[in-house]
């Protein structure tokens, strides 16, 4: 009897102990896993950071905003997530409104990352105060719109080395399928030869892209806040959009290379206004009358958008031109548009986007060397090089000297799907506690080009002139 009331104790302290172990291990998982905080959500894009799930990350988010519609809207999107039938998401919220919103996510800290994607003018100050408090920061482009915020972010990188923490921006368009081939190719001298340096009339590369105000976002019409249309809180177009394609630039030409504010030397910049209607303002903003803050860009009861930019620089000694315009509404059937092209000694590689691709984006090989066929490389590079990366991927002879490649549909995922797989990057760069050698000396010259060419284009007259 006294053997089996002592068998019975042992048992009964080897599951308490068990218990207690299993209990030790799930808290631990708990703490280590990512938990991310969202600061005043003004954009969509700080949803779509949500429309997937990652198994490191937290399934609360940490909300911090003022009352508004704006996070309503993003409350909105990421409840449409959780109830969607395929592949329903499963975040909780934990909200806090207030006018203190930021103060109070500094103070409490419930999470190791922040995510913000709003009002650019306020932007880098946030992050400045993020990493002061030895947090993460991932965040929607463009960092900076101005000068005074460049100097800014260049002390929030020397504070967040000290403190050990990342800041990291939002680059979705290296996921593009069509860019990330346009690079891969580049990098193939049997195919491609090397990068020309090209000329300010004739850059060695260009990066053009067509963006509208109306669209259509996770199926539903997109509301923009009326501050997106005010460029002292937005910025111009010629350091928001084109933040991406000088990234573009820099990620294709010279992959893994850093580059610095003394590699750049802006040649030429010019911007221009988008011009919309009083109706065109209201449909896209649900707004009946233009706010205060907006009158200084009202002419004859039009809104002029300062939206639209464009630069040419040389960057390590090669011509690079960015461009982006902003109309209000696609044509039906339409949408963004993309124009890429990399010239090479043995052949250019370009992107298209119009009529003829059905408006979705296709890479074109250009033989520079006549007649000389380029389709035994190319069958090489598919079989090898290609094939690694992008299985499956055809060419189709269009004539002697140009080839279309054919990538697969599973690749083209589209741009909303490009939030998930740039924050599945991020959070592995998170989980090694440091970012390539490469990428936070290419984060600044990035910001520094795209404020280069804003002061240039300032100084530019460029007459007045509506959307085609």
């Amino acid at each position: 009897m006294k053997n089996t009331i002592l068998l019975l104790f042992t048992l009964l302290c080897l599951s308490c102990g068990e218990k207690k172990q299993s209990e030790k291990m799930a808290n631990e998982e708990t703490t280590s896993q990512v938990k991310l905080m969202t600061l005043d959500p003004g954009h969509f894009h700080a949803a779509l950071v949500h429309k997937t799930m990652y198994p490191q990350v937290d399934s609360t988010i940490y909300v911090f905003a003022p009352e508004g519609p704006e996070v309503k809207d993003f409350l909105n999107k990421i409840e449409q997530y959780n109830k969607r039938e395929d592949s329903p998401a499963a975040w909780n919220i934990e909200s806090y409104f207030g006018d203190d919103f930021a103060e109070k996510m500094i103070a409490e800290k419930p999470g190791t990352v922040m995510v913000i994607a709003g009002k650019n003018s306020k932007k880098i100050d946030y992050i400045l105060e993020a990493v002061k408090a030895g947090l993460n920061v991932y965040a929607d482009k463009p960092l900076v719109i101005n000068p005074k915020g460049f100097e800014k972010l260049k002390e929030a990188f020397r504070i967040a080395d000290q403190k050990g923490v990342l800041i990291y921006d939002i680059m979705t368009e290296r996921f593009e399928s069509t860019t990330a081939l346009q690079k891969l190719f580049s990098t193939l001298p049997d195919v491609f030869g090397e990068l020309v340096e090209g000329s300010a009339d004739e850059p060695a590369i260009v990066k053009e892209s067509v963006h509208h105000f109306f669209k259509y976002v996770s199926g539903n019409p997109l509301v923009r806040p009326p501050w997106f249309f005010d460029v002292n809180e937005e910025g111009e177009g010629i350091v928001d959009v084109t933040t991406h394609l000088v990234d573009m630039v820099q990620w294709e030409a010279f992959p893994d290379e850093i580059i610095d504010s003394t590699d750049i030397d802006m040649v030429e910049a010019k911007r221009w206004p988008t011009v919309l209607t009083k109706e065109e303002f209201q449909k896209v903003t649900g707004l009946e009358a233009y706010p205060d803050y907006l009158k200084k860009d009202i002419k004859d009861n039009k809104l002029y958008v300062y939206s639209n930019g464009e630069m040419v620089y040389k960057i390590k000694d090669k011509y690079a031109k960015v461009s982006v315009i902003w109309n209000y509404e696609a044509p039906e059937g339409t949408g963004d548009t993309h124009y890429s092209i990399m010239r090479g000694t043995k052949s250019n590689l370009i992107i298209k986007q119009g009529a003829e691709e059905n408006y979705q984006p296709v890479l074109y090989i250009e033989s520079n060397n006549g007649n000389e066929s380029l389709e035994p490389a190319l069958q090489d590079a598919l079989k090898n090089a290609v094939a690694q990366k992008f299985p499956g991927t055809t060419m189709e002879k269009v004539s002697d000297t140009l080839i279309k490649i054919k990538i697969p549909e599973a690749f083209k995922v589209g741009h909303e799907a490009h939030f998930g797989q740039v924050t599945e990057n991020f959070l592995k760069y998170l989980e090694a506690g440091k970012l390539p050698e490469w990428e936070v000396p290419n984060m600044m010259a990035k910001y520094f080009t795209t404020i280069e060419g804003y002061k240039m284009a300032l100084t530019t007259n460029t007459p007045s002139r509506s959307p085609k």
